[in-house]
């Protein structure tokens, strides 16, 4: 008897100490997962949650990362209409004349925002970059001071950018947070993801200078639900990435900087990318775009208005893990919003909650513009109220 309970007791103690250093081997995975990089983050892009980082405040130079502010500010546009992908861009000798990565706009030539926006996206075109940025600000120049603006209104206090493009330049850096940051602001856009997953294509098809487009990302086309988004390289820089993938309902966005090589960047992304995905789920609440209430304002054109999601809302949970409590949703618009408000501007929060714990907090907006309702609509809509008032 003693013999067995001496031998059960062993077998117990070799099995917790298995499982011990099966618990350890997994924690020393994870603070291994980008060893080789200055600094990297993993977020999940739905609820912002940080499922792993290393140096992520540590600033740095982005090189063509920086691209990813560039594209949020084109996608902005284009969702408030004040840009078309069939708009005719015409390139400046400035934008012309930018090296390093480029698709070899001339001065004079014409192209469509979509074109350059592909030429950004999938070749990190700077020539193209520039092209974008003078239509929507003037100048680069004036657009950098957008860049910056928009950084200032995600909150990030350790971004600075001196051109849209990612050129070396001094007092030029970020960080892997607010990169990370930039890019899942950038994703509500999810077209963007039509034009960062494309592997390759080609400008000018046809003509004399067709030029063949091949994705500066190679994870696009070489490893499973990788749909983007922009890679970076300088030789101060050295080889950085920010990517993003989507997997069912689940999307991640993962930044590498400064890898020595772009194999070592590829591989660093992809053991972030397998850890999100084989320890995370996620559940949707809400579709980006949703109806969740209702605008009235005595004084605007129409007596109501639309008040929608600006994004993709979700749960995250650890794989295996059960609901301990529910959630409850919360949507509080703005009272002192008046007409006239612009399309997409911000109306209300919507809030989920656990147990009186906010764990959610996303802003609503207004798909479409409010104007001022005239006098005349002033007066006619008086002059019911008061007719209703007699009546009752």
């Amino acid at each position: 008897m003693k013999r067995y309970t001496y031998v059960l007791g062993l077998a117990l103690s070799i099995s917790l100490f298995m499982a011990q250093l099966a618990f350890a081997e997994e924690q020393q995975s994870e603070l291994d997962l980008t060893e080789e990089a200055k600094a990297s983050i993993l977020l999940e892009r739905d609820t912002g949650k940080i499922l792993y980082e290393k140096n992520v405040h540590e600033k740095l130079p982005p090189a063509s990362m920086t691209k990813v502010m560039t594209l949020l500010l084109v996608m902005e546009a284009l969702e408030h209409d004040k840009l078309s992908l069939d708009e005719i861009i015409t390139v400046s000798e400035r934008a012309a004349s930018m090296g390093g990565s480029q698709v070899f706009l001339s001065e004079g030539e014409q192209m469509s925002v979509e074109d350059l926006v592909k030429a950004v996206a999938i070749a990190s075109g700077n020539d193209a970059s520039v092209a974008l940025a003078e239509r929507l600000a003037g100048t680069e120049e004036a657009f950098v001071e957008q860049m910056n603006e928009k950084a200032k209104q995600l909150n990030l206090e350790n971004t600075k950018f001196q051109n849209s493009s990612g050129l070396p330049a001094e007092d030029h850096y970020s960080t892997a947070y607010d990169m990370a940051i930039i890019a899942k602001e950038l994703l509500k856009y999810e077209d963007v993801v039509n034009y960062t997953s494309i592997y390759e294509d080609y400008l000018r098809k046809g003509e004399e200078n067709e030029f063949w487009l091949v994705n500066t990302n190679k994870l696009v086309r070489f490893y499973p639900h990788v749909d983007g988004l922009k890679t970076g390289y300088t030789s101060e820089a050295k080889f950085c990435l920010a990517a993003t993938a989507k997997k069912e309902d689940m999307r991640v966005v993962s930044v590498v900087m400064g890898a020595d090589t772009a194999k070592k960047r590829n591989e660093m992304t992809m053991n972030l990318i397998d850890y999100a995905f084989s320890h995370y789920e996620s559940e949707k609440l809400f579709e980006k775009d949703e109806k969740v209430g209702t605008l009235s304002h005595i004084q605007s054109e129409k007596l109501t208005y639309d008040v929608t999601t600006s994004e993709q809302i979700s749960m995250l949970h650890q794989k295996g893990e059960s609901e301990s409590a529910p959630v409850t949703t919360e949507i509080k618009i703005d009272d002192n919003v008046k007409p006239p408000i612009e399309q997409g501007e911000q109306v209300g929060t919507l809030l989920i909650k656990k147990e009186n714990d906010i764990i959610i907090e996303s802003p609503l907006v207004l798909k479409e513009e409010v104007e001022v309702a005239s006098y005349f609509d002033l007066v006619k809509r008086s002059l019911k109220n008061i007719a209703k008032y007699k009546t009752s």
